[in-house]
């Protein structure tokens, strides 16, 4: 399978229809995807979320590196540890899987990492436009357009701060399962790799070997 990259994106539509959501962070596992759409609990979780209006399954789903760094930071009240936070203007290249969904779904996707319930739509305009923009100042309302692939605009969300602003913090052993779990299941690459790519990553580099990564893929360690 191949790793795509974003393109520049050229003419924005104002408000269109479909988006690629690119996630990062535990949203690249299909399963865990599918709570935020469907709705549900996660397994091993206390956490009911509403699900989407749309529950639809995205269209298509791919792999794709995006401009800057993944770190872990702040503590998850779902997985316990650091939350995967993306900053573009760091240097590095984040992986990530690219969802096809309607702007509605991004939206309340996007509402339900925030603890909110789903049913109003973001206005993507400024985004859009800009490439950035906050649409409030929770740790997942800044809104990231890097680009586009195959003319359909790339979003993803997360913090108002860069790396360098905040405290790293050591992410769980069950949320780095979950994350190398998704990048596994995207296709283009290897356990190994997979390993020493989170491993490297601030919050986890220092505290998580690539061995010990590695081993997460194969133990009893649920998502």
């Amino acid at each position: 399978m191949t790793v795509h990259t974003v393109t520049p994106l050229d003419a924005a539509p104002v408000a269109p229809d479909r988006v690629w959501y690119a996630s990062y962070g535990s949203n690249m596992h299909m399963e865990r995807l599918a709570v935020y759409l469907a709705g549900g609990t996660p397994p091993g979780a206390t956490r009911t979320y509403p699900g989407c209006r749309d529950r639809r399954a995205p269209e298509r789903s791919l792999a794709v590196e995006l401009a800057g760094r993944l770190y872990f930071a702040t503590e998850s009240v779902v997985w316990t540890g650091g939350r995967a936070f993306y900053d573009p203007g760091a240097p590095g290249r984040t992986r990530a899987r690219a969802h096809l969904i309607t702007a509605g779904q991004l939206s309340d996707i996007a509402a339900q990492e925030m603890y909110g319930e789903p049913g109003a739509d973001l206005d993507l305009t400024a985004v859009l436009r800009e490439g950035r923009h906050a649409v409030g100042p929770g740790r997942y309302e800044t809104l990231i357009c890097p680009g586009a692939i195959e003319g359909v605009p790339v979003l993803t969300f997360t913090a108002p701060w860069a790396l360098h602003e905040v405290e790293v913090r050591v992410p769980s052993a069950a949320y780095l399962r979950c994350l190398a779990g998704g990048l596994l299941e995207s296709g283009p690459w290897e356990e190994q790799d997979i390993a020493e790519y989170l491993a490297a990553s601030p919050g986890a580099a220092g505290h998580w070997t690539a061995r010990q990564v590695r081993e997460l893929l194969t133990s009893g360690v649920r998502p």
